[in-house]
């Protein structure tokens, strides 16, 4: 079960690096325009950073976890960071690219989520090391 769970995690933060790439890629070229005329390029590049430097994370994580009794921790922990990011960068990319300014007043939920993700890996880490003795 314990392997299962890492290597969802790897796939989630996988999917989240690939994904990353491509709407970077996408957003700096088909979408430029749109993104010029919103004057929202930095509001989608944030985007972009955050949803890429989460899906390393969560990399990370899988090496970092993979030695650890946690399987309910290590799904919680990837539940709470992947849907963080898709509501964190999911809705500055709708922001940018509809202009619709309402839309940055979800943008805290999904932080409050990635944020809720990296002290979860604290509590983690943190219960792990009376497993060492």
């Amino acid at each position: 079960m314990t392997s299962i769970r890492h290597r969802n995690t790897a796939l989630c933060g996988a999917a989240l690096c690939l994904l990353a790439v491509a709407i970077g890629a996408f957003g700096s070229h088909a979408l430029k325009d749109i993104l010029v005329a919103h004057q929202r390029e930095q509001v989608f590049e944030l985007a972009n950073r955050y949803q890429f430097y989460h899906g390393l994370a969560l990399l990370t994580f899988t090496a970092l976890l993979q030695n650890m009794n946690s399987v309910r921790s290590v799904a919680q922990l990837t539940g709470l960071m992947t849907s963080g990011v898709v509501i964190f960068s999911g809705s500055l990319y709708t922001l940018a690219l509809t202009n619709l300014a309402w839309l940055g007043a979800i943008t805290p939920i999904g932080g409050t989520l990635m944020i809720a993700a990296w002290v979860l890996l604290g509590k983690i880490i943190y219960s792990a090391r009376g497993e060492d003795k």
